[in-house]
């Protein structure tokens, strides 16, 4: 994945308000956007110079734009972890059946929002956008995920995420019952959790390893 740039302003989540829910509109909202962002690494990333072999393979098989990915290029340095790291995300966020690809991309763009991984929360609002054709939702994540969503399925798919990323030992069945009475039967709960737990990681990893970068105005 890759560059927040040098707008402090923005980096300080002084940014120009856009509630819009018209598909392609910029959301600008509390220092998150849906627009596309860069990330730049703080680590030294593989030169693909002198790349291994085996590093070379596993950023052909991770990601189409992974050779010129900062994120991908510092993983790379451990192409088993991030071999494995690629088939789970991969296994979570896309497998066919279950909970919809666009649910998923809510919960996990909920999951940045909370972390306040603003790469992240860009990345997964426009897959939700592209999916959904829609984009209301995601301005609402932004404003305070405690209250957004447009239905009450997606209602409960957002306190869910925020609960189980805030508080994650205060979880019970009456969590799981509350998914059931919208809808969710016990695939599509797990579904929920697998994309939530892994953001938990993903999130880290982009937190601690760069910064995400605005493009220049």
């Amino acid at each position: 994945m890759p560059v927040l740039s040098s707008a402090s302003g923005r980096r300080a989540g002084c940014v120009k308000v856009c509630r819009s829910s018209l598909m392609g509109e910029p959301i600008e909202i509390e220092g998150f956007t849906n627009q596309v962002l860069g990330w730049k690494a703080w680590l030294p990333t593989v030169d693909l110079n002198s790349a291994t072999a085996g590093q070379v393979a596993v950023l052909e098989e991770s990601h189409p734009q992974a050779k010129t990915s900062d994120y991908y290029l510092t993983l790379a340095h451990h192409p088993d972890i991030l071999r494995q790291r690629s088939q789970a995300f991969n296994a979570i966020m896309y497998a066919p059946g279950g909970l919809s690809r666009a649910e998923r991309e809510l919960a996990s763009t909920v999951v940045s929002r909370i972390n306040r991984c603003v790469y992240c929360a860009s990345v997964h609002a426009q897959r939700f956008e592209q999916l959904a054709k829609r984009n209301d939702v995601i301005a609402q994540v932004f404003a305070d995920p405690h209250t957004a969503g447009t239905t009450a399925r997606e209602k409960a798919i957002v306190q869910f995420a925020i609960d189980l990323t805030l508080e994650p030992a205060s979880l019970n069945a009456g969590h799981i019952n509350a998914l059931r009475e919208q809808g969710l039967d016990d695939a599509q709960v797990l579904d929920l959790i697998h994309a939530i737990s892994i953001f938990a990681w993903a999130n880290r990893l982009m937190l601690n390893l760069g910064e995400p970068v605005f493009p220049k105005v």
